[in-house]
């Protein structure tokens, strides 16, 4: 079975793109491999995207934010989908992408600026996270390899209207 690269985008990779390439890498169906970056990385991640993403099974050393410069160069993985994740990312001018991925904008509020308790965040997070991972689930079902990349980019568009 074919592995698809999945990248995700936000500007500072440290919450909603990292949640995503968390979920990806470890979906139940194998399908994906997935990766994340930000136009202006963070220095680090949230502990609450990170506490979720160890949950999940992701290992801590990949929970790092990173340029998504780092995925147009030569020797970067070639993406078959690119998703952004928050509004400002999806707005900026992106790097080239070899391969032409199909590309969406499945957009999340930031859960890092939730006020209030822990708890409170912590609920926001798993917001983001149960609707990546409803999507992932929806992409992961299509019959990827029988699709042509017109109807990959428009079912791809279409998940963004999932709630």
């Amino acid at each position: 079975m074919k592995k698809y690269n999945i990248l995700f985008l936000c500007t500072h990779n440290s919450a909603r793109s990292i949640l995503g390439e968390a979920i990806a890498s470890t979906h139940e169906s194998g399908r994906f491999i997935g990766y994340s970056a930000g136009s202006t990385p963070g220095t680090k991640v949230n502990p609450f995207a990170a506490e979720l993403a160890l949950g999940m099974g992701y290992p801590e050393e990949k929970l790092i934010s990173k340029s998504w410069d780092v995925y147009g160069k030569d020797d970067a993985p070639q993406m078959d989908f690119i998703i952004t994740v928050c509004d400002n990312a999806a707005g900026e001018v992106c790097p080239f992408w070899p391969g032409k991925p199909s590309t969406a904008h499945w957009g999340y509020p930031d859960p890092s600026q939730v006020q209030g308790s822990d708890d409170d965040k912590r609920q926001a997070f798993k917001a983001v996270m149960y609707g990546l991972k409803k999507r992932m689930d929806l992409l992961a079902a299509m019959p990827l390899e029988k699709l042509d990349g017109m109807t990959i980019q428009a079912e791809l568009k279409k998940l963004a209207e999932v709630k």
